[in-house]
């Protein structure tokens, strides 16, 4: 698989990424990381259940769908470590993410809509397609350890509290697509990565441009032997031969 054109791994890993961002992005806006169910033992009530978001906090009554307290304010009096954490950390993944399919978008661009053979003067200056893929897919990476990283961590602070507490929290399904949006951002890097080894035996490094210099400029070799080998015999070995004055 060469560098020089945008095949399916490159496409399909852009396509992955732009999934796993905007996953990311609805895992910060759900208020569905953690549930606190509050129970009443009179039969004239209902039990109400928490949700707690990144940035805002709703109660509701088992069975209704409207929240009986909605706090817009929550960002600001965080009192949960993990979620304060992840605040800070969502965010940078999906921007991390955002400049990873940047430069991905500049690779593909480049190998489909630039010329293979370039300007002598302007060689040195050209966008290498291997390198921008190696560095996206680093980015994803990094993206990937930031978000998931706290993520996880979410299930085991969950736990805590209920050993600090009572049994009545529980995680919600905004931390399932968080874990799933960093495992997108983790098969977009590989995908990347196998782009980059396929490209690895090209002459120039990844952060200089596909070609180092144009095609009229490369030393040329002389033939090797199995190719002289294919010469008839009538031009090996017909002697020269030359008249002396």
């Amino acid at each position: 698989m060469g560098c020089r054109d945008v095949h399916a791994a490159t496409v399909l890993a852009f396509l992955s990424g732009t999934a796993s961002v905007a996953g990311l992005l609805a895992a910060v806006l759900l208020p569905n990381w953690r549930q606190m169910r509050l129970y009443t033992f009179n039969r004239n009530e209902r039990n109400v259940t928490v949700y707690t978001g990144l940035w805002i906090k709703c109660a509701r009554f088992d069975g209704s769908r409207d929240c009986v307290i909605y706090d817009p304010q929550w960002y600001t009096a965080v009192d949960q470590l993990d979620l304060r954490v992840l605040q800070f950390a969502l965010p940078l993944s999906m921007l991390t993410a955002v400049s990873a399919l940047f430069l991905c978008l500049i690779g593909m661009c480049n190998t489909a809509f630039v010329s293979t053979v370039p300007n002598v003067k302007l060689a040195k200056c050209l966008v290498n397609s291997a390198g921008c893929h190696l560095v996206a897919g680093l980015l994803f990476l990094l993206a990937c350890a930031i978000c998931l990283t706290p993520s996880i961590w979410v299930i085991f602070y969950n736990n805590y509290l209920n050993r600090k507490y009572e049994p009545i929290f529980s995680f919600d399904i905004s931390v399932f697509i968080a874990i799933a949006s960093a495992g997108g951002l983790f098969f977009t890097s590989i995908m990347l990565f196998l782009w980059y080894c396929a490209c690895k035996s090209l002459p120039s490094p990844f952060w200089q441009p596909l070609y180092s210099h144009a095609p009229s400029m490369h030393s040329y070799a002389s033939q090797p032997y199995s190719a002289r080998s294919r010469l008839s015999a009538m031009e090996i070995d017909i002697p020269v031969v030359t008249h002396a004055t």
